[in-house]
């Protein structure tokens, strides 16, 4: 079993209304083996095509500028890319790994926005929501006080994909024989 921890970065407004839809703009990833062993990266800025404009909001939040998602591949390109790092079209078993639900979401709404399949997503865990369980939390920690908690001082920038999945794998680590799946 190979363990994809994973992070998203979406076009974003102040106060969104729900007249506007979101896009992926980055995917960061890190794939583990089942004994934690770090084997191999994926990141990727994607260039959105329903809002392809970025807001000075999202500009600013994720530190991902027009340039970069002006010249990125289109979704169903990353998705093609993506599918194969994890190893889906070689059958490998795999559990993909992102700190709460809006990634797997995120994901969802992306493949039907450019009619994909998305059965892929099935095998995914929330582990926002099993570290609250694991650690017996009245209220659900985000990822930044879930890294402190555990020891650790965050590594890079927060709100870019590649930083947070790097920061969502030394929560996992502490835990990798405990998520349920």
């Amino acid at each position: 079993m190979n363990f994809i921890v994973y992070d998203l970065e979406a076009t974003c407004w102040p106060n969104r209304p729900a007249s506007l839809r979101q896009e992926t703009i980055e995917v960061g990833a890190y794939k583990l083996n089942g004994h934690g062993e770090h084997i191999g990266t994926f990141q990727t800025f994607v260039r959105p095509i329903v809002h392809p404009m970025l807001s000075p909001f999202c500009k600013e939040l994720t530190n991902i500028s027009q340039v970069l998602v002006n010249q990125a591949p289109k979704f169903e390109e990353v998705y093609e890319d993506f599918l194969d790092f994890i190893g889906y079209y070689d059958d490998e078993d795999y559990l993909l790994c992102a700190w709460g639900t809006f990634d797997a979401q995120q994901f969802g709404r992306d493949c039907r926005l450019h009619n994909l399949e998305e059965d892929w997503l099935e095998h995914s865990i929330d582990m926002k929501k099993q570290y609250q369980k694991l650690n017996r939390l009245k209220q659900p920690r985000g990822l930044a006080k879930a890294v402190r908690a555990e020891g650790y001082e965050w590594v890079g920038d927060m709100h870019r994909a590649i930083d947070d999945a790097r920061n969502t794998v030394s929560v996992f680590l502490e835990y990798i024989d405990e998520w349920q799946y």
